[in-house]
């Protein structure tokens, strides 16, 4: 990790685990246990969520088990191409309503997205502290995960996410060898405006 830390710098003193999360495509083929998915999940459940909503739903399957084709035919042929080696794939999905106090049915949650980032967040932290990577995608077939995972209706898939122990970068095909370092960021001043946006 030393080297991944180092590669990357920040405009203000932050904790090094922030430092040390990216989003790897070389993975060894190390298995990742039930038990350590489910600790990935438990960092997610602790995400914060308008009036604790919670509306994250998180589908996974570990490499090798039954599930494992039925995620990884959802993705699109270039993340399959690398995803393939991953310990476990994840496709998140958020709840659109949610409960509020005084309210005697459920009403439309402007911010279940914005709260499954969240605990993606969490979850992709968590990841690191225990020694994996997460790889977060948009590239899958949307309408096929609603399908095909059961996913009822009032959900959104958001994302899948591909975990695994960063591997080595010879793996993959030279076009993405390149690619295979940390991203760096934007300046603060860039995002961050005092007063109005841009300012």
């Amino acid at each position: 990790m030393t080297s991944t830390i180092n590669s990357r710098t920040a405009d203000h003193a932050i904790d090094p685990l922030f430092l040390e999360r990216w989003s790897p495509r070389a993975f060894t083929d190390e298995i990742i246990s039930e038990a350590e998915l489910k600790a990935l999940f438990e960092a997610a459940r602790w995400a914060p969520s308008s009036y604790n909503s919670q509306p994250w739903r998180f589908i996974y399957a570990r490499r090798g088990t039954a599930h494992w084709q039925t995620l990884l035919g959802l993705l699109n042929e270039f993340n399959q191409s690398w995803a393939k080696n991953a310990a476990a794939l994840v496709v998140i999905v958020s709840k659109e309503t949610m409960a509020v106090p005084g309210k005697a049915e459920e009403v439309p949650s402007h911010s279940h997205s914005f709260d499954a980032g969240a605990a993606w967040a969490n979850l992709a932290l968590q990841a690191v502290r225990l020694g994996w990577q997460a790889h977060g995608m948009v590239g899958f077939d949307r309408e096929r995960a609603l399908s095909e995972l059961k996913v009822p209706a009032g959900y959104r898939v958001e994302a899948a996410v591909a975990i695994g122990k960063p591997g080595d970068k010879a793996q993959l095909p030279e076009a993405l060898q390149s690619r295979e370092t940390p991203s760096q960021r934007n300046p603060i001043s860039a995002t961050a405006f005092e007063g109005a946006f841009g300012a």
